[in-house]
C-alpha cells in the first residue's frame, strides 16, 4: 500500500510543474485518507484469520496430547504380553500339538483295529457262503476282505507283521473259491477233445464235442440257478473275462473255425435228460467250398444253441470287475467282443473270398452273399454277440467289386505265370489265317470308323474318285506261317478274355483288369528268359520258338489296345490304353535269344573248319581227310539245323538264318584258301573236290516246309540268301582255270571275278597257283 501510495505521489510530483500548488495539497489529502483505509482493511481480515486459524490449533495440540498417552499405554501393554502372555501361550501350543498327534494315532489304530475286524468278518461270512455254495455272496465277502487289505496296506509308516500273513490269508482263500467255482463250471460245460493236440485235421475235429449242462441238482435248486451264481462269483472275483477267454478260444479252435474251412462237417445236437451235446457228423459236399449262406447257417446254429443254453442266463453288472461305473453286459456280448474279431476274419479268408465271382456276369448273384451277410449278423446282433452298426465282415461283403477286381487280377497273374512255366516245345502252327477265338465283341456306338461313314455320306456324286484301284492283299500285315508254344497262344487268349471282361466292368475293375494285361506282358520279359534260360541257350528249336513266340506277342500288341479302345472307362480311353510301347521290348526280346543262338551255331561252324589244318598241303592223305571231315560236319550241322528249324520259324526267317550260317562256312573257307601261299595241282583239284562238295550239297539245307518239292525254288536262290556264294564259285574256277582264263575273267576289272575279288587277292592265289614264268607276271600286270 505503502508503494503504491509512494508511486502515485511521485507521479503527482512529476506533474508538479503543469500542476499548482492548490490542486496538489487536494490530491496529496485524498491519498492520505485511501490509504488510511486500506490499512484499516488489512487489520480487519488479518484479525479474522487469527481467530478462525487459533481454535484448529489448540484442538490439534490437545490430539497430539492424547496420542502422545495412547502411545504410553501400548508400549506397556506390549511390555506386559512379552513378558507373561507369550510365555503361557507357547506352553499351551505344545500340549495342544501332543494332544492332535495323540488323537491321531488313536484314531490311526481305532481305523486299523476297525479294518481288520472287518477282514475277519468278511472271511467268516465267506466261509459260512462258500459251504453253503452261496457262491456270489462269497467272492463279494473275498472283495470285501481285500478292499480292507488294501487298505491296511496303504497306511505309510504304520506296517503290521499280520498284514502278510493275511495277505497269504486271502490269497489261498481266493485260489479255494476259484477252484470250487472251476469244478462248477467244468460241470457246465464240459470239453471233449481229439486226444491229438498237435495237429487239427478234418479227421480229429469231427470228434469234438461240447456237453452244456441244462438241469441242475438238487442241492444247486436249492441254492439257486448255477449258471448265474457260478458266472456272478468270477465276474465279482474278475476272472470271468479268463474263463470266458478260454472258453472262445476252444469254441474258436475246435467248432467255428472248422465248421468254415471243412464243408462236410455238419454240426447237430443231442439232447439228453441233463446235458445238450453239440457233434459234428460228415457229409459228402457237392462243392469244394461251402457257400457262404450255409456257413452262415452253421455259425448261427452253434451260437444259437449255446446263447439258449449258456450264455442266456443272466446279464451280469460288471460295475466290481470291469468298470468303476455300473453297467450291464450280457454274456453272449462279451464272448462276442472275445471271439468276433478272429471269427470274421477266418469267415472272410476262407468263405466270402471264395464266393467272389470270377466272372463279371456273375456280379449280380453276389447280391444274395450280401443278403445273407446281413441276415448273419442281424441274428448275432438279436443274440447280442453283435453290437454296433457296421463290421469288418459286411464292409468285405459290401466291398464286391474291388474285390472281384483284385481276385480277377490274382487269378490272370497266377494263370499266367502258369503258362509261362509250361513247356515251350508243345506248338501250335500260326498262319495269316490264324486269329485269337474271342467272342464279338460289342459295338461301342461311335468312334472314328462310325464317324467316317456318317461323314462319306454326304460327299458331292460328282466326287472325283483319287483311291488307287490296286488293293492290299488281306495278308499284308498278317504274321507269317510259323510254330509258336501252344502256352503263348493260351497267354494270349487270356489277355484277350480279360480285356474283354473289362468291358463290362465297373471304372476302377477295368482300370485293374486293363493294367493286370499289360502285367501279363511284363512279367512275360522277365520271367521266360530267365525260367528257360538254359535251354533256350543248348537247343536251338527252343531258342526258334521263342524267337516266333515273341514276334507274335509283338504282333498284338500293336492293334490289342486299339480293339478295346472304345469300348473301356473314359479314363482308358484318352490314349492310355495302348500296348505299343511294349512292341520294341519283345521284339528286342526274341531277337536276342535268336542271335545269340546263331552266334553258338556259328562259333560251333568256325571250330569245325579250324581242324580243317587251313586247307594247306592237300596232297597228304592226313591232311584233306581232316579237311573233308570238318566240310562234311559243318554241311550235317547245317543239315541237323535245317530239319530242326523247318516248319517253324517263318520261311523268310529261316532262309536268313541259314544263309548266314553257311556264309560263314563259305568265307571261312575262301579266307583260308585265299591266305595260302603255295598250291600245287594236286592241291588245287583237291580244294576243288571239296568246294564242290559245299556248292552241291550247300542248297539243300535249304528246306523251310516239310514238303520236299517247295523247297526247291530256296534252294534255287541260294545267292539271294548267301552274301559269299558268288565268290565261292568264283573261286572254284580260279582253282581250275589257267592263267588267259583267269585274265579273261578279270576282264580289265569289269568282269566276275573282278566283282567278287580285289587286285590283291586275284593276284595271291595267282602267285600260289603259279610258277614264277613270263606269263605268271604278263598276267599279273594286267590285274590292277
Amino acid at each position: 500500500m505503502a508503494a503504491g501510495a509512494g508511486s502515485l505521489v511521485a507521479a503527482v510530483l512529476a506533474n508538479s510543474g503543469r500542476l499548482d500548488k492548490e490542486d496538489l495539497g487536494t490530491r496529496i489529502g485524498r491519498l492520505s485518507r485511501r490509504v488510511e483505509e486500506l490499512k484499516g482493511e488489512v487489520c480487519t481480515m488479518i484479525t479474522k484469520k487469527y481467530s478462525e486459524f487459533l481454535p484448529g490449533m489448540q484442538s490439534a495440540e490437545e490430539l497430539v496430547a492424547r496420542v502422545d498417552g495412547l502411545c504410553r499405554s501400548i508400549d506397556l501393554l506390549r511390555a506386559g504380553v512379552e513378558n507373561e502372555v507369550q510365555r503361557d501361550l507357547n506352553v499351551a501350543v505344545a500340549e495342544f500339538s501332543e494332544l492332535k498327534q495323540q488323537l491321531e494315532q488313536d484314531t490311526l489304530v481305532l481305523s486299523i483295529l476297525k479294518k481288520l475286524q472287518e477282514f475277519d468278518t468278511a472271511l467268516k461270512e465267506y466261509n459260512t457262503a462258500l459251504l453253503e455254495k452261496r457262491y456270489i455272496e462269497a467272492a463279494q465277502q473275498l472283495e470285501k476282505a481285500r478292499s480292507s487289505l488294501k487298505m491296511l496296506e496303504s497306511r505309510k509308516g504304520f506296517e503290521l507283521k499280520i498284514l502278510k500273513a493275511l495277505s497269504t490269508e486271502l490269497t489261498v482263500q481266493t485260489q479255494n473259491m476259484l477252484y470250487h467255482l472251476g469244478e462248477e463250471w467244468q460241470k457246465l460245460a464240459v470239453w471233449k477233445l481229439p486226444p491229438s493236440k498237435e495237429t487239427i485235421g478234418p479227421e480229429s475235429v469231427i470228434h469234438s464235442e461240447l456237453h452244456l449242462c441244462t438241469l441242475p441238482s438238487k442241492e444247486e435248486e436249492i441254492a439257486g440257478p448255477p449258471v448265474a451264481s457260478v458266472l456272478q462269483a468270477f465276474a465279482v472275483l474278475g476272472e470271468l473275462r479268463t474263463k470266458l477267454k478260454t472258453f472262445g478260444k476252444l469254441l474258436l479252435k475246435y467248432i467255428l473255425k472248422p465248421l468254415i474251412s471243412y464243408p462236410f462237417l455238419q454240426p447237430f445236437i443231442e439232447e439228453q435228460s441233463d446235458v445238450v451235446i453239440l457233434k459234428f457228423r460228415s457229409e459228402k459236399p457237392d462243392l469244394d467250398h461251402s457257400s457262404p449262406a450255409e456257413v452262415f447257417d452253421k455259425i448261427k446254429f452253434i451260437l444259437e444253441v449255446l446263447h439258449k443254453y449258456l450264455l442266456s442266463k443272466l446279464s451280469l453288472p460288471f460295475g466290481l470287475s470291469l468298470n468303476k461305473k455300473e453297467c450291464r453286459v450280457t454274456l453272449a456280448e462279451l464272448l462276442g467282443d472275445m471271439i468276433w474279431e478272429e471269427l470274421s476274419d477266418c469267415l472272410i479268408q476262407n468263405c466270402l473270398v471264395n464266393s467272389i465271382p470270377s466272372n463279371s456276369s456273375k456280379l449280380e448273384q453276389y447280391i444274395e452273399v450280401i443278403k445273407s451277410t446281413e441276415e448273419f449278423e442281424k441274428a448275432l446282433k438279436k443274440m447280442k454277440f453283435l453290437k454296433g452298426d457296421a463290421t469288418d465282415l459286411l464292409k468285405y461283403a459290401r466291398n464286391v467289386n474291388s474285390h472281384f477286381a483284385n481276385k480277377k487280377c490274382q487269378d490272370v497273374i497266377v494263370a499266367a505265370r502258369n503258362l509261362m512255366t509250361s513247356e515251350i516245345h508243345d506248338t501250335v502252327k500260326i498262319t495269316p489265317d490264324s486269329c485269337v477265338t474271342l467272342p464279338k465283341l460289342p459295338d461301342p456306338g461311335s468312334g472314328d470308323h462310325v464317324k467316317m461313314q456318317k461323314t462319306s455320306k454326304h460327299l458331292p456324286n460328282k466326287m472325283v474318285h483319287l483311291e488307287n484301284d490296286s488293293k492290299l492283299s488281306k495278308y499284308t500285315f498278317s504274321l507269317p506261317t510259323c510254330r509258336i508254344s501252344a502256352s503263348v497262344e493260351k497267354l494270349m487268349e487270356l489277355a484277350y478274355q480279360t480285356l474283354l471282361e473289362t468291358t463290362a466292368s465297373t471304372d476302377q475293375c477295368c482300370i485293374q483288369l486293363f493294367y493286370s494285361v499289360r502285367n501279363i506282358f511284363q512279367l512275360f520279359y522277365d520271367v521266360v528268359p530267365t525260367y528257360h534260360k538254359e535251354n533256350l541257350q543248348k537247343l536251338p528249336q527252343l531258342a526258334a520258338i521263342h524267337h516266333n513266340n515273341c514276334m507274335y506277342i509283338a504282333h498284338h500288341l500293336l492293334t490289342m489296345g486299339h480293339q478295346f479302345q472304345y469300348r473301356l472307362t473314359n479314363i482308358l480311353c484318352d490314349g492310355a490304353a495302348t500296348f505299343v510301347d511294349l512292341v520294341p521290348g519283345f521284339r528286342r526280346l526274341g531277337m536276342e535269344c535268336f542271335l545269340a543262338q546263331m552266334r553258338v551255331q556259328k562259333g560251333e561252324i568256325l571250330e569245325r573248319l579250324s581242324s580243317a589244318r587251313n586247307f594247306s598241303n592237300m596232297d597228304d592223305e592226313e591232311n584233306y581227310s581232316a579237311a573233308n571231315k570238318a566240310i562234311r560236319q559243318v554241311l550235317h550241322q547245317l543239315k541237323r539245323l535245317g530239319k530242326v528249324w523247318q516248319d517253324v520259324l517263318p520261311v523268310n526267317v529261316y532262309c536268313k538264318a541259314m544263309g548266314t550260317l553257311l556264309n560263314t562256312a563259305l568265307s571261312e573257307i575262301i579266307t583260308r584258301i585265299a591266305a595260302l601261299e603255295d598250291i600245287s595241282a594236286e592241291d588245287a583239284d583237291r580244294l576243288y573236290s571239296l568246294c564242290r562238295i559245299m556248292v552241291e550239297e550247300g542248297p539243300q539245307v535249304f528246306t523251310p516246309l516239310p514238303e520236299e518239292e517247295e523247297n526247291k525254288k530256296y534252294q534255287e536262290e541260294v545267292p539271294v540268301y548267301v552274301q559269299k556264294w558268288m565268290t565261292f564259285k568264283e573261286l572254284m574256277i580260279i582253282l581250275q582255270a589257267n592263267l588267259q582264263e583267269i585274265v579273261d575273267q578279270w576282264a580289265d576289272g569289269k568282269g566276275p571275278l573282278a566283282a567278287e575279288f580285289s587286285p590283291a587277292e586275284v593276284k595271291s592265289l595267282i602267285r600260289a597257283l603259279f610258277q614264277n614264268t613270263d606269263r605268271r607276271a604278263a598276267a599279273l600286270a594286267k590285274i590292277k
